[in-house]
């Protein structure tokens, strides 16, 4: 029996804070008693590994944790989530204040302000509940309370296998869609960065200039990042996640946690038959992987 039929739903909540995450998961309790926690895990990487393993339906992530954010780790969960398994729903758990939360309201995920709430988690449940009924096409009369939601991939299947086939891919299509929009909308929220107009590397006793025209993409390695161009490369000591703010994102575009491209250097995006991306270049024999979190940017106009 797959681990996505019918019964009831499952949640995994990551809070570094051992008080509000026994309070999240209380007051869940009281809301949701149908619910299943299925683990609680003091940070992001944790959430990630437990998150792979046993691939709840709901995850409560805090955004400010050790390890990983709540951002790396629902981004880190999109790219190494297993195909053909819907991904789960999203509600971050968050102390910003009320002006930054309007990006949630338009985001594709729900969050939880701290300290918990009754009145604002129980929205967000009804949403939870409405969003599994959706997910499994199951009409709202037959899923009176949460203990006769049907999971993402339960209950209400199509009538052929192909016509399964693809709505389930569908719906984790979607899903990657709704992930990319969300963590869009969140980094939008961030306070913008001064764009870098040159690449300083150094390389020896001197700094090597390089022009962002020259640059056919950027490659994350350990603290490092490789600057690779037509014809060279050269290492810079920063992060993509501090990069990428700097960068214009008409030109560069991130298609991997590890990658960003020129947009301009694109050749083409070649899907395999396992249903994987890549991108071809111009001018340079690298084939670059295209996370299905980002694969929405190569869909035909």
């Amino acid at each position: 029996m797959s681990q996505h039929t019918a019964r009831a739903p499952r949640a995994l909540i990551a809070e570094d804070e051992p008080i509000l995450a026994a309070a999240l998961a209380h007051a869940l309790q009281r809301l949701w008693p149908e619910l299943d926690i299925v683990a609680t895990c003091p940070n992001g990487v944790d959430a990630l590994r437990q998150g792979l393993a046993l691939q709840p339906d709901i995850l409560f992530l805090d955004i400010k944790m050790p390890g990983k954010t709540g951002l790396e780790a629902a981004e880190e969960l999109a790219e190494q989530w297993p195909e053909g398994v819907p991904f789960p729903h999203i509600v971050f758990v968050t102390a910003y204040d009320e002006y930054a939360l309007a990006a949630f309201e338009q985001a594709a995920a729900d969050y939880v302000l701290k300290p918990v709430n009754d009145a604002r988690l129980g929205k967000t449940v009804e949403r939870l509940q409405q969003r599994l009924r959706d997910s499994a096409g199951t009409p709202p009369a037959a899923t009176a309370s949460a203990a006769t939601s049907a999971s993402p991939a339960s209950s209400a299947l199509p009538a052929s296998a192909s016509a399964a086939v693809q709505a389930n891919a569908a719906g984790i299509a979607a899903g990657d869609d709704n992930m990319a929009r969300l963590l869009a909308q969140l980094q939008a929220m961030l306070p913008p960065a001064p764009r870098l107009q040159m690449i300083r590397a150094a390389v020896g006793n001197s700094v090597r200039m390089i022009a962002l025209a020259d640059v056919v993409y950027f490659e994350a390695l350990d603290k490092y990042i490789n600057v690779v161009c037509h014809d060279s490369e050269a290492l810079i000591r920063t992060s993509l996640k501090e990069l990428l703010p700097q960068l214009d994102p008409q030109q560069f575009w991130q298609i991997h946690r590890g990658t960003i491209v020129n947009a301009g250097a694109i050749a083409t995006a070649v899907r395999d038959e396992a249903g994987k991306l890549s991108l071809t270049l111009r001018q340079h024999p690298a084939q670059l992987r295209v996370s299905p979190l980002y694969a929405h940017l190569f869909r035909q106009m």
